[in-house]
């Protein structure tokens, strides 16, 4: 065996070892004690992945020193140095409410990255096989739609882009000519044969009408279906690079590609199943666009209470559920909660956090801001594990959350969210809901929760207001 067939052996052995540190990564990540490990376990497999690629014959044929502007490493280095710099920065910087948006433009980065892999590949080899060339056009497709789609995402997340309601008419119908469109465009390069002026025809087409697919199909959802459109077009990453990996022939892209395509299409499922939606639904329709006002007829106030009055009554609990929402994020009251809990644990109370899954505008947005402040794992509970024990609870604290807790989703058939699985909050003893004021929340829903008997409102900040429960306890 030459050097170059053992050299060929050692990076096949380093790709697989890598596929085995992805498949074990994501397992990790399953659970929320096993998740930092795993994380650590999937960049490991991603660093190795990336030193075996520059081993690879072809990148190794570029190191040249003679002529530097032809040196492959250069570009990589300076490539991975700048997004370094860039990645360090922009994640010292962000805050835990910025968090959503910047996943969306990560998701963006992804398949921005698959899409320019493939139009590499055809720049460098104009004439194809006709299953390299499919695989090509499905990468710019795939990637063209996640690029724009999280791009819209982050706009919408943000508040900088479509800060209102985006409707199109006809909107399935020009989606579905678009696609049509660009699945021609990806034929026409996989079978134009020597005929370079048709394989160019067809990857502008398919290029084009993608990128503007991704648009029109993400800029019609409205808030309230972000998390799950989030992890839809993180899904649509890992497939774009799962078919990049096919057309250059690369096994551990395939293998990281696929992982990251199924499990995101698995968390989209999970979510919409917590929302009571079909992906059908999330893609041809326009759930969060709209809003409903059902449950605002009645006349009747929300009940207020003074943070000292609202201590007597925690201080008489022997049982506290958290309900944490996006509110929380924007207050960066996690810390603040965690030491309110420390004070009920003293006093006797059993403390638990009940997370729904689409709580927040990213998958897992709350159970990563309570995991910064150290709230230990097993208090984390979801809604299948609390919701039976609810009527039992003395008082449930709802943090910023709206359309998980309304009881709307539960008897108001004209509800938009009717049917979505929540946090059965309105069956605790007592329920106290932190608020900055009195509006509807992202999604822009009524929540006749609010106007219960049971339901005391706090208004003012989020952090605050939390604070002032905490100072009460320490000066009893």
């Amino acid at each position: 065996m030459n050097t170059n067939e053992l050299i060929n052996v050692f990076i096949t052995v380093l790709y697989m070892v890598s596929a085995v540190l992805f498949i074990r990564g994501i397992k990790l990540l399953g659970k929320a004690d096993t998740a930092r490990k795993g994380n650590l376990m999937s960049s490991v497999g991603m660093l190795i992945a990336v030193v075996t690629v520059l081993a690879e014959k072809e990148v190794r044929d570029s190191f040249t020193l003679a002529n530097v502007a032809h040196n492959g490493y250069l570009y990589i280095i300076v490539a991975v140095a700048l997004g370094a710099v860039i990645g360090a920065i922009w994640a010292k910087k962000v805050e835990m409410t910025g968090m959503p948006q910047l996943v969306a433009l990560f998701n963006g980065f992804g398949g921005l990255s698959s899409l320019l892999v493939a139009l590499t590949q055809y720049i460098n080899d104009k004439q194809t096989t006709p299953f390299v060339g499919i695989t090509l056009g499905l990468t710019i497709a795939i990637g063209a739609i996640a690029f724009t789609g999280s791009v819209v995402a982050w706009g919408k997340l943000s508040g900088k882009l479509f800060k209102k309601s985006v409707t199109i008419p006809a909107k399935n119908f020009i989606n579905a000519v678009l696609a049509i469109a660009g699945l021609a465009g990806v034929c026409l390069y996989a079978f134009s044969g020597a005929n370079e002026k048709l394989g160019f025809v067809g990857i502008v087409l398919v290029t084009a009408t993608y990128l503007i697919l991704g648009l029109t199909m993400v800029v019609t959802i409205g808030g309230g279906d972000m998390p799950v459109i989030i992890s839809l077009l993180n899904a649509f990453s890992g497939l774009a690079a799962a078919f990049a990996g096919l057309a250059i022939s690369n096994s551990v892209l395939v293998v990281s590609g696929c992982l990251v395509g199924t499990s995101g299409l698995i968390l989209t499922l999970i979510m919409c199943k917590a929302m009571n939606r079909t992906l059908y639904s999330l893609l041809f329709g326009s759930f969060g666009a709209a809003s409903s006002k059902k449950g605002a007829a009645s006349d009747k106030e929300p009940r207020s209470m003074s943070v000292e009055d609202a201590y007597l009554i925690l201080e008489a609990a022997s049982s506290v559920v958290f309900i944490p929402g996006y509110g929380m994020a924007v207050a960066q009251a996690q810390h603040s909660v965690k030491e309110l809990a420390d004070k009920l644990e003293e006093n006797g109370a059993e403390v638990n956090f009940a997370i729904h899954p689409v709580a927040g505008r990213m998958p897992g947005h709350m159970n990563v801001l309570l995991a910064e402040a150290n709230v230990p794992y097993e208090q984390l509970k979801t809604a299948d594990e609390m919701n039976p024990q609810m009527p039992n609870v003395d008082v449930a604290i709802v943090i910023g959350a709206n359309d998980v807790v309304n009881p709307s989703a539960i008897d108001d058939e004209t509800s938009p969210i009717y049917g979505m699985p929540i946090i059965n909050a309105y069956e605790a003893r007592t329920v106290f809901v932190l608020k900055r004021g009195k509006g509807t929340g992202f999604s822009g829903i009524e929540n006749p929760l609010f106007t219960n008997d049971n339901t005391i409102m706090l208004y003012g900040d989020a952090k605050q207001t939390v604070s002032s429960l905490v100072s009460e306890f320490e000066d009893a």
